[in-house]
């Protein structure tokens, strides 16, 4: 998914320039005051370390081989069904791709890398809005081996908290194929809430869509990252780095489940 320009400095500074008048009492029901707002700033390109892993700004030239990880475990192509773009059948197709995206501000895509050092997947920011204090993460890419590990999820929980921590955005969304069950799953178990699902969004490499909404907002944030901090602790892992208690005890909100 391309997500919209995002906003220019010159936009920021005008709309931080006019300042909304005080908030007046409705005769009908209105929103919450937002107070100080809008914060102004996109994500930087620099890279966020944890103590598994981290995530650094996609490489044109020092990331291809995330192609060979990714796809050597995944024979049959499944990663890529619901992503607009691969299978990559050779290393010549995958660099024409990487060279179409690294350095772009929107998408802005990123390589997971593991603790030795490899690049075991992709994800990126997209669809940034500054002005509304919006933004999704989209574009995951994770080899087969390195889906379910600690080092996916503790980049998931980085992310998360660049934007609600560094950057003070309100709103943090996933979106996915209303089929992608693993991508569902995944969505619920770092946090994020289902909200409905778009029928008939797009069409994607020939086939209809129906889009499934996910979100975390702000007020979700201090709770999920509590529940990051405590399963990402030492000891919620054994001697082998197997872990004791599931994310998803922790993490799944009181809300709706997906049907």
């Amino acid at each position: 998914e391309v997500g919209d320009p995002p906003a220019s400095a010159a936009t920021i500074a005008v709309a931080r320039s006019h300042s909304p008048p005080p908030a007046r009492p409705l005769r009908w029901s209105g929103g919450c005051v937002v107070r100080g707002w809008p914060v102004g700033a996109g994500p930087a390109a620099g890279e966020v370390a944890g103590a598994w892993g981290r995530w650094r700004r996609l490489d044109r030239g020092g990331h291809a081989d995330v192609r060979s990880r990714v796809n050597r475990a995944d024979e049959q192509g499944r990663l890529w069904t619901y992503l607009p773009y691969g299978p990559f059948d050779n290393l010549t197709s995958y660099r024409v791709w990487l060279e179409g995206v690294a350095g772009r501000e929107d998408p802005m895509f990123f390589a997971i890398i593991d603790g030795k050092g490899r690049a075991v997947g992709v994800a990126s920011f997209l669809r940034i809005d500054p002005l509304a204090g919006s933004i999704e993460v989209g574009h995951l890419a994770f080899s087969p081996a390195a889906q379910t590990t600690t080092v996916a999820t503790e980049a998931m929980s980085l992310m998360m908290r660049t934007v609600f921590g560094e950057l003070g955005y309100r709103r943090y969304e996933w979106k996915c194929d209303a089929l992608n069950a693993a991508s569902r799953r995944a969505a619920q178990r770092f946090g994020f809430v289902y909200e409905g699902t778009f029928r008939q969004a797009k069409v994607v490499k020939g086939r209809n869509r129906d889009t499934a909404w996910f979100s975390i907002t702000d007020a979700d944030w201090p709770r999920l990252a509590a529940a990051y901090d405590r399963w990402l602790a030492p000891d919620n892992f054994d001697a082998e780095r197997r872990q004791l208690l599931a994310l998803s005890k922790l993490t799944l909100p009181d809300a709706p489940s997906t049907p």
